[in-house]
């Protein structure tokens, strides 16, 4: 299995490592994952402070090492929302319920260029201790912690 995913992941948080664990499971142990990162340019357009690249792919590689060993895996730069993923063939895109529109364009995309459609593999966010969406937003104003714990 040939799986990609992809974000910004600043910070990385419990809903991205969510995300990710999940792209190696549905790998399994001979499968390889693409971890797309958004270029610090593209990640620029968001409405937050993001950390450089540099940093992100740091982050993303530290917890990455930690899950179970013998899936492949490799970091894209990514310099729009679809990365190579017009062109790859690849068997499943794993999404969160926020970036399904991006995966469903992908598809379209790519059915328009003659290629295979992948499978959509939507995860649910993963929610703070409020019950709402953990994200990077709420962690860089200060709500949540990268786990979802409420600062107080």
């Amino acid at each position: 299995m040939k799986i990609m995913v992809g974000g910004t992941f600043s910070p990385l948080h419990a809903g991205h490592k969510k995300l990710i664990s999940r792209s190696f499971e549905l790998a399994g142990p001979e499968g390889t994952v693409i971890i797309g990162l958004s270029s610090d340019t593209f990640a620029g357009r968001k409405s937050h402070p993001v950390m450089s690249y540099d940093e992100r792919k740091a982050a993303l590689e530290r917890y990455v090492q930690g899950l179970p060993a013998g899936v492949r895996w490799e970091v894209e730069e990514l310099n729009d929302r679809y990365g190579s993923a017009l062109e790859t063939d690849f068997d499943i895109l794993v999404v969160s319920e926020e970036t399904l529109p991006v995966a469903l364009e992908i598809n379209k995309l790519r059915r328009a260029k003659g290629k295979r459609m992948v499978e959509i593999h939507q995860i649910a966010c993963v929610l703070a201790e409020d019950n709402r969406w953990i994200s990077s937003t709420r962690i860089i104003r200060g709500e949540i912690d990268e786990a979802g714990h409420l600062m107080r």
